[in-house]
């Protein structure tokens, strides 16, 4: 990050400075909040979580380095920090100051599937001329994205930053800490339904950003999506839209979009009144529709069509998303850190293609209210429609999913009462050729099964 002095530090986020006064005029150079990570120059931001209060490990941090440290304690005399009311709200109101300060171009991306992976096509679109900073995994909430936000350095020209939400008003707060020039929706999915009720309901929480789209930003949209279509951008507010074949409403568009192999897809791209053919190293329709968010994107910042071209190419798998492996003659797809039921159709639209027998791993997806179970449902009855050969599922709400997919009679179908019971049966039954899908809700921790397998 940009150096910071410690008495700006200490003004930007309203604290009380304690210790010796002459410190004051050194600097800060990076902002951690995990104390495994500190290093020299470091400013050390410890959370009280549910088990563990990270303000025990203070002094450990100033033994590794840390150049300040803020509490919300009285520390013992002699140990110089800044002392803050919140340790969470003072970094949310420190990367407010800090973005202030960038001169940075800012895109958030935003959506109900596909943020980490449209901000990875982004970055390596972007990245083929500008020097881009991006969101580290997906560090995209109200402590992830202020983290993201302090490591883009003085020779960052680009930030690109996922801003993810589970509620009303969480994107208004994210927005007056971001201050996106430019924002990217990639769709309106049934996703946090418990808090937004339907997609009517993300479709309200996710457009709280607009207002703060400045004069002369840019707002791209999948406008294949039925929610996103009906978008209007501010005013002053330049907007974009995507989608397959040539709808004279689309900025860019894709066609001739077929799989390539089992770990690519190609189509051919129109941009401006020009076209290439590229060949994305990721399966999935899906991935078409992320490069051509970042085609908008690369377009209304002037970027060539080679330079599109070498980027779209070259983009890569991130743990947890689809990531493909082998192991003893089987495919492994990683796709387990988070799941709803659009995501879930287009990882199982992509086993669809693979060779050998197609095996879902599946599990429950949260946050869903009161449809929970007639989404299972359905993402069970597309997996057999898909013609899925094997489907093992555990968790409450993937009893629902096993029964939509006994329902059609096309897959075989087993529920499990937890996963080392699904695991056992897996490797017992698995054999080389096959392709074995591994995907859930962040919290059933399927990573254990990759991690079996």
């Amino acid at each position: 990050m940009k150096p910071l002095t410690i008495e700006e530090v200490c003004r930007a986020v309203g604290g009380e400075y304690v210790g010796n006064p002459e410190k004051l005029k050194s600097v800060i150079t990076g902002v951690v909040k995990d104390n495994r990570e500190v290093k020299k120059g470091d400013l050390f931001i410890p959370f009280r979580g549910a088990k563990v209060d990270a303000h025990r490990f203070i002094p450990g941090a100033y033994e590794a380095g840390a150049a300040m440290v803020f509490s919300e304690e009285i520390l013992p005399e002699g140990t110089d920090y800044i002392k803050v009311e919140s340790c969470p709200q003072a970094l949310k109101d420190l990367a407010a100051y800090y973005r202030k300060q960038l001169s940075a171009k800012i895109i958030g991306v935003i959506g109900s599937v596909g943020k980490t992976s449209t901000k990875e096509m982004i970055a390596s679109v972007l990245g083929t001329h500008f020097s881009v900073q991006k969101t580290a995994g997906n560090l995209n909430n109200e402590i992830g994205l202020p983290l993201t936000l302090l490591s883009i350095e003085e020779t960052h020209e680009i930030g690109v930053v996922e801003m993810g939400i589970s509620d009303f008003g969480e994107m208004t707060r994210l927005s007056e800490i971001a201050h996106p020039d430019m924002v990217v929706m990639t769709n309106i999915g049934d996703c946090h339904l418990e808090c937004l009720h339907d997609r009517d309901g993300v479709l309200k929480a996710k457009t709280e950003v607009l207002p703060y789209l400045p004069e002369g930003g840019l707002l791209v949209l999948n406008d294949a999506d039925e929610k996103l279509c009906t978008v209007k951008a501010p005013e002053g507010v330049k907007r974009m839209g995507y989608g397959f074949g040539s709808d004279s409403n689309y900025t860019v568009y894709a066609t001739d979009s077929h799989p390539v192999g089992e770990d690519g897809q190609a189509a051919t791209f129109h941009v401006n009144g020009e076209e290439f053919t590229a060949t994305i190293p990721l399966p999935g329709e899906h991935n078409v529709l992320n490069a051509m968010a970042a085609l908008c994107v690369a377009s209304h910042l002037g970027l060539s069509l080679a330079e599109m071209k070498q980027g779209v190419e070259t983009v890569g798998a991130v743990a947890g998303r689809n990531r493909r492996f082998e192991k003893d003659g089987c495919i492994i797809v990683d796709d387990c850190y988070n799941a709803n039921p659009a995501s879930m159709k287009a990882s199982l639209s992509v086993l669809a293609n693979a060779k050998g027998r197609k095996i879902a791993v599946l599990g429950d997806m949260g946050e869903l209210g009161e449809r929970e179970k007639e989404l299972h449902f359905e993402v069970g009855c597309f997996a057999a429609e898909k013609g899925i050969d094997l489907v093992y599922c555990t968790g409450e709400l993937a009893k629902s999913l096993a029964s939509g997919a006994a329902s059609l009679g096309n897959s075989s179908v087993k529920h499990f009462t937890d996963k080392d019971a699904l695991v056992k049966a897996l490797l017992s039954e698995k054999k080389a050729g096959d392709t074995i899908l591994v995907k859930a809700s962040h919290f059933m921790q399927f990573e254990t099964i990759v991690e079996a397998l």
